[in-house]
Formats: structure tokens, sequence, C-alpha cells
């Protein structure tokens, strides 16, 4: 036998409850979600277990294990914390677009069945910058016209600005065409405020017809394969999620669809060069004199992809790579980021703290 102490209140169980093994696999209710966590230690002879679930933070269970029960425990935990990062998806069916003057195609604003609205932005793809209000819009319509190549349609920058706006307009009506009919959205509610200043979600979108939007985006040639990927609804990984995407990029390249039509093929390596280096060459500047105050604090586990970027040496590429890991246990397992280094560590860790506030930056 198993014996529960909960310290606290819980739909599940009662204090002191004595459980048998079979119960405790079974007793899947709120008591124990989808995932949990765990740490022990052994006394006596037996292990000492703290579940701490994901439902509530005053759901803590102890439970007094022989070595057989512990070894089971151990790994449904195992099995439990695979599936975390799939099950923490929400799911909200029959959600409706709503019209907003701001909205482009990777980010607007929808409304659930019970009338709540807020804004998402669709994980792992980049629509074209249909507006441009401050000088960050215009960079990444800069950056977003040398990736596709066409920063030199219509032989000057005023004619390509204007196509790539009018691109930007295409992948807004294509999106608003896909949701007209009732969809589902799929968010863990992850910020994704790109410049800090609106309240955005990260999520997945699957239309009436049952295809995913962002998916149908790239293979149209309505965005590229760029930004914020995570594991997906139908159980891809990240990983997945992200070379798939990036297969119906090149596709859609192939058959010159969408933005890929306009693309000058012979100059479009000579373009992302030039954008690279001046990312590079910003990065190198912010760095010398250091970017942020020596006594802001940027917080590693909520703040949004332009203030990331602030840090010594960090582009948005890093930046989304990043914001991918999150959450961090430390700020020494940044280190695990594809981009970051011992080095690079070094430089930024002056800048980073592990805290729920996006950031705490000191008075201009």
């Amino acid at each position: 036998m198993l014996r529960c102490l909960v310290p606290s209140q819980t739909p599940c169980f009662q204090k002191d409850t004595l459980l048998s093994e079979r119960d405790l696999a079974f007793q899947e209710g709120p008591c124990f979600p989808r995932a949990f966590h765990a740490f022990w230690q052994r006394q006596q002879g037996v292990f000492l277990v703290v579940l701490l679930t994901n439902y509530t933070k005053e759901s803590t269970l102890y439970l007094r294990l022989s070595s057989v029960a512990f070894l089971i425990l151990v790994l449904a935990v195992c099995v439990a914390s695979q599936a975390e990062a799939q099950s923490n998806l929400q799911r909200f069916d029959n959600c409706r677009f709503v019209e907003a003057d701001w909205a482009d195609g990777d980010s607007f604003l929808v409304k659930n069945a019970l009338g709540e609205q807020f804004t998402l932005r669709l994980y792992g793809v980049d629509c074209l910058e249909s507006q441009v209000n401050d000088d960050s819009d215009a960079r990444r319509l800069r950056g977003q016209r040398r990736y596709f190549g066409i920063s030199g349609y219509g032989g000057n920058s005023l004619a390509s600005i204007g196509a790539a706006k009018r691109m930007g307009e295409e992948a807004k009506e294509f999106v608003v065409a896909e949701l007209k009919q009732p969809f589902t959205v799929f968010t863990a509610f992850a910020d994704a405020r790109g410049d800090g200043r609106y309240k955005r979600y990260y999520g997945f979108i699957t239309t009436s017809n049952g295809k995913d939007l962002a998916e149908q985006l790239v293979r149209l040639g309505h965005a590229r394969a760029f930004g914020v990927n995570r594991s997906t609804p139908d159980g891809k990984t990240r990983d997945e999620h992200r070379e798939l995407l990036k297969d119906l990029e090149f596709q859609a390249a192939i058959r010159g669809v969408g933005v890929w039509k306009i693309t000058d093929w012979e100059s479009l390596p000579e373009q992302r060069r030039a954008e690279r280096e001046e990312v590079a060459e910003l990065n190198l500047a912010k760095g010398i004199p250091q970017p942020l105050d020596l006594d802001a604090k940027i917080k590693l586990n909520s703040a949004p992809r332009d203030v990331i970027m602030r840090l010594p040496g960090v582009g948005e590429a890093i930046a989304n790579r990043i914001i991918e890991g999150r959450p961090y246990k430390s700020i020494e397992s940044v280190i695990e980021v594809d981009g970051i280094g011992s080095k690079k560590l070094e430089q930024i860790r002056p800048f980073l703290i592990l805290d729920n506030s996006w950031v705490d930056l000191p008075a201009r």
C-alpha cells in the first residue's frame, strides 16, 4: 500500500488517504494531470516522493514507496514528461476570425466559442509586412524582401517595397478567406510579443477543411518558414515541424508561387549576404558599447524577441531559438541554444535573470 499525504485541499484525495499501486495508476484526475514533476529522497528503506502537479501549486502529494513502486513511478514520470510539450496545448473549437486594421497574414485577432478575443501569432511562419509603422517594421520588411530575393524588383526600392506590401496584403486576404468558416485553435498561451507593445499568443490553427493554416501559407508562397516553432497538435516534434515547413517553402520556391513568382534568382544570394552582413554589423555596434546599461536585466523566460536582440551578439535567428528553448531552469542552460557558445554566454550572462516578468530596464 502507498501512504498518500495531501497537505492541501484537492478534489481527488482526502488527507492521509491510503492508495494501492493500482489506485495510483488510475487516479488521473486534477491531482494527476497529463504531466507532473517529482523529486525524492530515500529514508529508512523506502523512497519519499514529492509530486508537484501542473494544475495547481497547492496540489502537492507526498508518497512513501517501496523500491518496486518507486521504479514504476519513475517510469510514469518519464512518459508523462515526454507528452507534456504536446499536451499543454489547449484546444478551442468553433473559433472565428475578427477583422482588425493592424492584422496581417501571421498575426490576427480571433474569438473563441465563448466570445473571448485574443491575438494569435502562428508558429513557424513569417508573412511579409503589409504595414510599416516604425523602424523595426521597416527593418523586418527589408530583411523579408532580401530573403525572397525581391529587393530589386521594379528597378528601385520604392517599387520593391510596394510589391512586398501587396504580397503581405495577399497573405492576409488568403487568411481571411480560409477562416470564413469556424476553425480550431491550439495554443499554450506562450507570449508572442514581437515588439513588446501588443499582447499576442503563439498558436496553431486547423481550418474547417482540416488543414494547418501555417503550412498552407508556406505551401502557397505567402510566407517563409521562419520564427518560433514547437511540437504540434498532431504529434510532430519542434524540429520535425520546422523541417516540414522548410520543405514546403522549397516546393513553393520551385513552383514559383506567391512571393516566389517575382524572385530574382540571380541576385538572391547577394541579397541574403547583404542582409547577413548588416545584421552582423548591427550586432557588433550593439556590443560596442554595451547595448544595455550595466544594471539592465532581461528576463530570460519571458522577454519578447526585440528585447532579447539587444543582447550582445544576438540577432533575430538566435533570439527565436532562445524563445523556443523556454523555459530555462538556469541562466547557464541557455548555452544549449544553437549559436550560443561559452564565449557568447559570458557576454550575455550579466544581463540575464530568471523571472516571471518580461523585462526590467532602467529609465533613460
